[in-house]
């Protein structure tokens, strides 16, 4: 069984063609205006007419600020870098606080590179290693060339590569019948698969069997690599010390986070920028995701600023459950959700509201159906009562300890007793606070 996360049931933002929000649609309850916006997002994302703006989800603690943000990294799918941090993370005894921004922001933004490459394509009818005596001398024996023969369905090709091949074969575990192909210029191997003559009727097969290449072996052929800015800078930053044992032990205890320079990043930004107006690769702004923005200061408010009007930005979401309060960095400014006027008024803000008791109980309808719980719906009435009442967190936490309890009692599902029970165990925020007025004098102050 998978791990279940507190967001795993969400699919998407649960939009109908017309951009009409279902009242349930995509593991979503409620929320219709702020789902309808956010597809509008969406829509302005994919036309690549959204790039250095922000959005800010505003609202209340648990109305489904962030399950709204991780529905757009669904909706976008794969293609689009969906980068999710936490405000308290710029906080490191390490790494600058705008350090650790810029290079959240550099995750977020993808380069798709579109290259034509020289291939040998087919699939692999022989692999003979050509031994030589050792130049070294000794018994041992080393691999001067290795001989692959590769087929299409135009024609077949013997080929004398050299043995640093023969080691990524090797490390491919590629064999006899896998359809590979091997680029001229770098000499990398890649493996595509089992070729579809070797299938069997199995149903259920570890194997994935690919179509015998068309065409000629020797091609031309378009390889499309997805990266981030972050990941090249990181190729470009990291050094390569020599290839002795002493160096690459060194290598690995530095576990250390280094800082990238910003001239690095300036000069990565130059051939980016070189290649798409070349043509060879596509800028694709991805989302980056900021939870409780409140937590972030003055200095950090003020870097956001300068990399949003940057040339490569990507789109940014913040939310917050904060109402008035001060900006941290600050003695006494109080703003809007804790960011400055001038930030703020930059973000086009999505509000969430609080939900009513029926989309409580449509919520922990699908979590007791997702985590695998059976309850009565005279249960689940009253769960959902606790939660209009408390909190909705606090009604989802007690689904699993009331299934556990139903275990104990050998009940085949949780029943209204079992749940008051689990709320006699465990008290809601609200309780407590309540007690510990009641109690001040119990307490250390």
């Amino acid at each position: 069984m998978s791990r279940i996360s507190c967001h795993s049931h969400v699919k998407g933002l649960g939009i109908d063609e017309n951009g009409i929000a279902s009242e349930i649609g995509a593991g979503l309850v409620g929320q219709k205006a702020a789902r309808e916006s956010m597809s509008l997002i969406v829509d302005l994302i994919r036309s690549k007419k959204m790039a250095g703006r922000a959005v800010l989800i505003a609202g209340p603690p648990a109305t489904g600020k962030t399950a709204i943000a991780l529905a757009l990294a669904q909706e976008l799918g794969n293609k689009i870098p969906f980068c999710p941090m936490v405000a308290s993370e710029v906080y490191s005894s390490e790494v600058k606080k705008t350090e650790v921004l810029m290079e959240n922001f550099r995750k977020a933004i993808g380069l798709r590179v579109k290259e034509v490459k020289e291939v040998y394509e087919g699939e692999v009818t022989e692999i003979t290693p050509c031994e030589t005596e050792n130049p070294l001398g000794g018994y041992g024996k080393t691999i001067s060339n290795v001989i692959v023969s590769l087929r299409t369905v135009k024609g077949s090709k013997q080929l004398k590569l050299d043995p640093s091949i023969y080691e990524s074969i090797q490390r491919e575990k590629i064999e006899v019948g896998d359809v590979i192909y091997i680029e001229v210029n770098t000499g990398s191997v890649k493996r595509q698969g089992r070729s579809d003559t070797f299938a069997t009727e199995y149903d259920l097969e570890a194997e994935e069997y690919v179509p015998l290449p068309k065409g000629d072996v020797h091609k031309k052929k378009e390889v499309v690599q997805d990266v981030t800015l972050h990941d090249l800078d990181v190729a470009n930053a990291r050094p390569h010390g020599g290839q002795d044992v002493l160096s690459m032990v060194g290598q690995l205890m530095k576990n250390k986070k280094t800082e990238i320079t910003d001239k690095l990043r300036k000069e990565i930004n130059v051939i980016v920028n070189k290649y798409i107006d070349q043509g060879i690769a596509e800028l694709v702004p991805g989302v980056l995701f900021i939870d409780e923005i409140h937590m972030l200061d003055l200095e950090c408010f003020t870097y956001l600023h300068r990399a949003l009007e940057s040339s490569i930005s990507p789109i940014v979401i913040f939310a917050t459950n904060r109402g008035m309060t001060t900006v941290r960095g600050t003695d006494d400014i109080k703003s809007p959700h804790g960011l400055p006027a001038d930030l703020l008024d930059r973000t086009m803000i999505i509000k969430t509201m609080p939900y009513s008791q029926k989309e409580i109980f449509q919520i922990l309808k699908i979590r007791s159906q997702f985590e695998n719980v059976e309850i009565d719906e005279d249960a689940l009435i009253h769960l959902s009562e606790i939660g209009f009442n408390s909190t909705l967190r606090y009604s989802l936490q007690l689904l699993t300890p009331a299934n556990h309890l139903a275990k104990i009692y050998n009940s085949t599902s949780v029943d209204l007793k079992i749940i008051k029970e689990v709320t006699e165990c465990f008290i809601d925020a609200k309780s407590s606070a309540k007690t510990l007025v009641e109690n001040s004098d119990k307490f250390m102050k």
